[in-house]
Protein backbone atom coordinates (compact mmCIF):
# COMPACT_ATOMS: atom_id res chain seq x y z
CA UNK A 1 0.00 0.00 0.00
CA UNK A 2 1.45 3.38 -1.01
CA UNK A 3 2.23 5.91 1.70
CA UNK A 4 -0.02 8.98 1.76
CA UNK A 5 1.09 12.16 -0.01
CA UNK A 6 3.89 10.24 -1.81
CA UNK A 7 5.86 10.10 1.42
CA UNK A 8 8.73 7.62 1.57
CA UNK A 9 9.98 5.62 4.52
CA UNK A 10 12.65 3.47 2.90
CA UNK A 11 15.89 5.32 3.74
CA UNK A 12 16.61 3.28 6.86
CA UNK A 13 16.55 6.04 9.47
CA UNK A 14 14.01 8.60 10.65
CA UNK A 15 16.34 11.54 9.97
CA UNK A 16 17.02 10.34 6.40
CA UNK A 17 13.30 9.83 5.79
CA UNK A 18 12.77 13.48 6.75
CA UNK A 19 15.42 14.59 4.25
CA UNK A 20 13.62 12.47 1.63
CA UNK A 21 10.48 14.62 1.92
CA UNK A 22 12.00 16.99 -0.64
CA UNK A 23 12.22 14.25 -3.29
CA UNK A 24 15.78 15.21 -4.19
CA UNK A 25 17.86 16.25 -1.25
CA UNK A 26 20.04 18.79 -2.99
CA UNK A 27 20.90 22.05 -1.28
CA UNK A 28 18.79 23.96 -1.97
CA UNK A 29 16.15 21.24 -2.51
CA UNK A 30 15.22 20.66 -6.13
CA UNK A 31 12.64 17.90 -5.78
CA UNK A 32 8.92 18.14 -5.09
CA UNK A 33 7.92 19.49 -1.67
CA UNK A 34 6.08 16.77 0.24
CA UNK A 35 5.64 18.62 3.54
CA UNK A 36 3.16 21.05 2.06
CA UNK A 37 1.01 21.49 5.15
CA UNK A 38 0.02 20.18 8.60
CA UNK A 39 -1.77 17.09 7.27
CA UNK A 40 1.31 16.00 5.35
CA UNK A 41 3.59 16.58 8.34
CA UNK A 42 1.24 14.66 10.65
CA UNK A 43 1.22 11.76 8.17
CA UNK A 44 5.02 11.83 8.03
CA UNK A 45 5.39 11.88 11.82
CA UNK A 46 3.21 8.78 12.14
CA UNK A 47 4.57 6.99 9.07
CA UNK A 48 8.20 7.51 10.11
CA UNK A 49 7.48 6.20 13.59
CA UNK A 50 8.25 9.46 15.38
CA UNK A 51 4.72 9.33 16.78
CA UNK A 52 2.90 6.04 17.52
CA UNK A 53 -0.22 5.31 15.46
CA UNK A 54 -3.37 6.77 16.92
CA UNK A 55 -1.69 9.64 18.80
CA UNK A 56 -3.70 12.82 18.16
CA UNK A 57 -1.73 15.48 16.31
CA UNK A 58 -4.25 18.31 16.48
CA UNK A 59 -1.55 20.82 17.45
CA UNK A 60 0.36 20.43 14.17
CA UNK A 61 0.12 23.72 12.30
CA UNK A 62 1.98 25.81 9.73
CA UNK A 63 4.65 26.77 12.29
CA UNK A 64 5.40 23.09 12.91
CA UNK A 65 5.80 22.61 9.15
CA UNK A 66 8.25 25.52 8.94
CA UNK A 67 10.31 24.21 11.85
CA UNK A 68 10.51 20.69 10.42
CA UNK A 69 11.51 22.05 7.02
CA UNK A 70 14.28 24.05 8.72
CA UNK A 71 15.55 20.93 10.49
CA UNK A 72 15.29 19.00 7.21
CA UNK A 73 17.50 21.54 5.42
CA UNK A 74 20.07 21.31 8.22
CA UNK A 75 20.05 17.50 8.14
CA UNK A 76 20.48 17.52 4.36
CA UNK A 77 23.51 19.80 4.61
CA UNK A 78 25.14 17.82 7.41
CA UNK A 79 24.59 14.36 5.93
CA UNK A 80 25.78 15.31 2.45
CA UNK A 81 28.77 17.18 3.83
CA UNK A 82 29.75 14.19 5.96
CA UNK A 83 29.47 11.90 2.93
CA UNK A 84 31.84 14.22 1.07
CA UNK A 85 34.19 14.59 4.01
CA UNK A 86 33.27 16.95 6.85
CA UNK A 87 30.23 18.99 7.90
CA UNK A 88 30.67 22.60 8.91
CA UNK A 89 31.18 23.12 12.64
CA UNK A 90 28.37 25.69 12.67
CA UNK A 91 25.92 23.14 11.24
CA UNK A 92 27.00 20.52 13.76
CA UNK A 93 26.42 23.06 16.52
CA UNK A 94 22.91 23.70 15.16
CA UNK A 95 22.21 19.95 15.04
CA UNK A 96 23.41 19.49 18.61
CA UNK A 97 21.28 22.43 19.74
CA UNK A 98 18.20 20.92 18.09
CA UNK A 99 18.91 17.55 19.72
CA UNK A 100 19.14 19.13 23.16
CA UNK A 101 16.48 21.80 22.85
CA UNK A 102 13.75 19.72 24.53
CA UNK A 103 13.26 16.21 25.86
CA UNK A 104 11.70 13.86 23.29
CA UNK A 105 8.24 12.61 24.28
CA UNK A 106 8.19 9.77 26.80
CA UNK A 107 6.89 6.54 25.31
CA UNK A 108 4.68 4.30 27.45
CA UNK A 109 3.55 0.72 26.93
CA UNK A 110 -0.25 0.53 27.08
CA UNK A 111 -2.61 -2.39 26.74
CA UNK A 112 -4.82 -2.25 23.67
CA UNK A 113 -8.39 -3.55 23.32
CA UNK A 114 -7.04 -6.89 22.09
CA UNK A 115 -4.69 -7.21 25.06
CA UNK A 116 -1.52 -6.53 23.08
CA UNK A 117 0.95 -3.91 24.26
CA UNK A 118 1.41 -0.85 22.08
CA UNK A 119 3.44 2.36 22.22
CA UNK A 120 1.64 5.52 23.32
CA UNK A 121 2.40 9.01 24.57
CA UNK A 122 0.93 9.86 27.98
CA UNK A 123 0.48 13.49 26.90
CA UNK A 124 0.21 15.11 23.45
CA UNK A 125 3.66 15.75 21.98
CA UNK A 126 4.99 19.23 21.38
CA UNK A 127 6.92 20.36 18.33
CA UNK A 128 10.25 20.93 20.10
CA UNK A 129 10.25 17.43 21.56
CA UNK A 130 9.56 15.80 18.21
CA UNK A 131 12.22 17.91 16.49
CA UNK A 132 14.67 16.82 19.20
CA UNK A 133 13.79 13.16 18.62
CA UNK A 134 14.63 13.46 14.90
CA UNK A 135 17.81 15.45 15.58
CA UNK A 136 18.95 12.86 18.14
CA UNK A 137 18.41 10.14 15.55
CA UNK A 138 20.79 12.03 13.23
CA UNK A 139 23.37 12.44 16.01
CA UNK A 140 23.18 8.71 16.78
CA UNK A 141 23.57 7.85 13.09
CA UNK A 142 26.55 10.12 12.46
CA UNK A 143 28.44 9.06 15.60
CA UNK A 144 28.05 5.30 15.11
CA UNK A 145 30.91 4.21 12.79
CA UNK A 146 29.28 0.90 11.84
CA UNK A 147 25.95 2.45 10.88
CA UNK A 148 27.53 5.53 9.33
CA UNK A 149 29.55 3.20 7.09
CA UNK A 150 26.29 2.05 5.51
CA UNK A 151 25.41 5.56 4.26
CA UNK A 152 25.06 5.73 0.49
CA UNK A 153 23.89 8.37 -1.96
CA UNK A 154 21.51 7.25 -4.67
CA UNK A 155 23.21 6.58 -8.01
CA UNK A 156 20.11 7.64 -9.92
CA UNK A 157 20.55 10.56 -12.29
CA UNK A 158 19.29 13.76 -10.68
CA UNK A 159 18.62 12.07 -7.31
CA UNK A 160 20.66 12.89 -4.25
CA UNK A 161 18.72 10.98 -1.61
CA UNK A 162 20.80 9.26 1.06
CA UNK A 163 19.95 5.86 2.56
CA UNK A 164 21.42 3.07 4.65
CA UNK A 165 22.58 0.15 2.54
CA UNK A 166 21.61 -2.89 4.57
CA UNK A 167 21.30 -5.12 1.51
CA UNK A 168 23.10 -8.44 1.27
CA UNK A 169 26.60 -7.79 -0.01
CA UNK A 170 26.07 -4.02 0.37
CA UNK A 171 25.30 -3.67 -3.35
CA UNK A 172 22.25 -1.41 -3.22
CA UNK A 173 22.72 1.42 -5.73
CA UNK A 174 19.43 3.31 -5.63
CA UNK A 175 17.23 4.91 -3.00
CA UNK A 176 14.41 2.87 -4.51
CA UNK A 177 14.61 0.03 -7.02
CA UNK A 178 11.06 0.86 -8.10
CA UNK A 179 11.80 4.56 -8.70
CA UNK A 180 15.41 5.39 -9.55
CA UNK A 181 16.38 1.78 -10.27
CA UNK A 182 13.55 1.32 -12.73
CA UNK A 183 14.31 4.68 -14.35
CA UNK A 184 17.93 3.59 -14.88
CA UNK A 185 16.89 0.20 -16.30
CA UNK A 186 14.54 1.90 -18.77
CA UNK A 187 17.30 4.34 -19.82
CA UNK A 188 19.75 1.45 -20.29
CA UNK A 189 17.25 -0.43 -22.43
CA UNK A 190 16.67 2.63 -24.60
CA UNK A 191 20.39 3.11 -25.09
CA UNK A 192 20.79 -0.53 -26.17
CA UNK A 193 17.90 -0.47 -28.60
CA UNK A 194 18.49 2.98 -30.07
CA UNK A 195 19.41 2.71 -33.74
CA UNK A 196 21.91 5.16 -35.24
CA UNK A 197 20.27 7.74 -37.52
CA UNK A 198 20.35 6.96 -41.20
CA UNK A 199 23.16 8.66 -42.98
CA UNK A 200 22.11 11.20 -45.51
CA UNK A 201 23.43 10.46 -49.00
CA UNK A 202 24.91 13.44 -50.82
Amino acid sequence: MAAPYDLRFDCGRICLDLVATTGAAAEPPTGPERLTGPDQLAAWLTGAGVVPPGVPLDAVDALWVTRFRTLRALLGRVVHAELRGRAADADLARLNAAAGAAPPPAVHAVRGPDGALARAFPVPPDCAGLLAAVARDAVALLTDPAVRGLLRQCAGEGCSLVYLDTSRGRRRRWCSSEVCGNRERVARHRRRTRRPPDQVKV
